[in-house]
């Protein structure tokens, strides 16, 4: 259930049995020569929106700008600064608490945001313990990466083998694949398997990844292949779900 395509009345009708909802984050940046802009976002908001049917619950309108200063040295790439997106996210989970909803299940799409996303949930609790009341209703935030199961792991192993990488991967371009199958590009990768290591900065990242991907062979992804990888991970995600939101 899409939160902006409810009326107030219906989130009031929610709140009655659910004090849960899910927020999906991503990313706008680079994939590599035949990856979407919008790849983390997509991967996000598609898995969210299958997890919200298959639990029940409301999600959140995608907050599809993350934190990606690494990949700015590639046209198109956006990036808020960390302190930007801690305020944002902040602000999205006041609003939601000052409604009655207490369960945060934000699902990730990009690994750039995972440590400011840790960072932006010590600042949420950090203000509700020094704050003077005392009998606030008790609120809690997760972070769960969309391909942090066993599910997925498995599947994208036994389909990319060591070509899935660690940007541009194949897994996350099968599923915008599936999801926007009008929208497939194809390019020539050459190597086929990108070269790996760390980075710092945009212009160390262009310089050691000059197409953009890392470890990765996104020419084998298909649309079958994110459809499969789709199912995992809301099958996986809505049982992680259900149990955490019912703590």
């Amino acid at each position: 259930m899409l939160l902006q395509l409810q009326t107030w009345q219906e989130v009031d009708t929610y709140l009655q049995t659910s004090r849960g909802i899910i927020l999906p984050i991503g990313s706008t940046e680079q994939h590599g020569p035949n990856g979407l802009v919008g790849t983390d976002a997509i991967c996000a908001e598609v898995i969210a929106k299958g997890v919200g049917e298959s639990a029940g619950a409301l999600v959140a309108p995608t907050i599809s700008v993350g934190m990606a200063q690494h990949h700015l040295g590639f046209a198109g790439s956006m990036t808020l600064r960390p302190s930007t997106l801690i305020a944002v996210l902040k602000d999205m989970v006041d609003s939601l608490v000052r409604h009655g909803f207490e369960r945060f299940y934000f699902l990730n799409g990009h690994g750039g945001n995972i440590a400011t996303l840790a960072a932006a949930f010590s600042e949420i609790y950090a203000t509700r313990s020094l704050g003077t009341a005392s009998n606030t209703p008790p609120i809690k935030c997760r972070l769960k990466n969309w391909w942090a199961n066993q599910e997925v792991h498995d599947l994208a192993k036994e389909l990319f083998g060591d070509a899935e990488g660690s940007h541009a991967t194949p897994s996350e371009v099968s599923i915008t694949r599936f999801a926007y199958p009008d929208a497939i590009k194809s390019a020539l990768l050459d190597p086929p398997v990108a070269p790996r290591g760390d980075f710092t900065d945009a212009a160390d990242y262009r310089r050691k990844f000059p197409d953009g991907r890392i470890g990765s062979n996104p020419g084998l992804a298909t649309p079958e292949a994110g459809r499969r990888l789709y199912e995992a991970a809301v099958a996986a995600i809505a049982k992680d779900y259900r149990s955490w939101v019912a703590i």
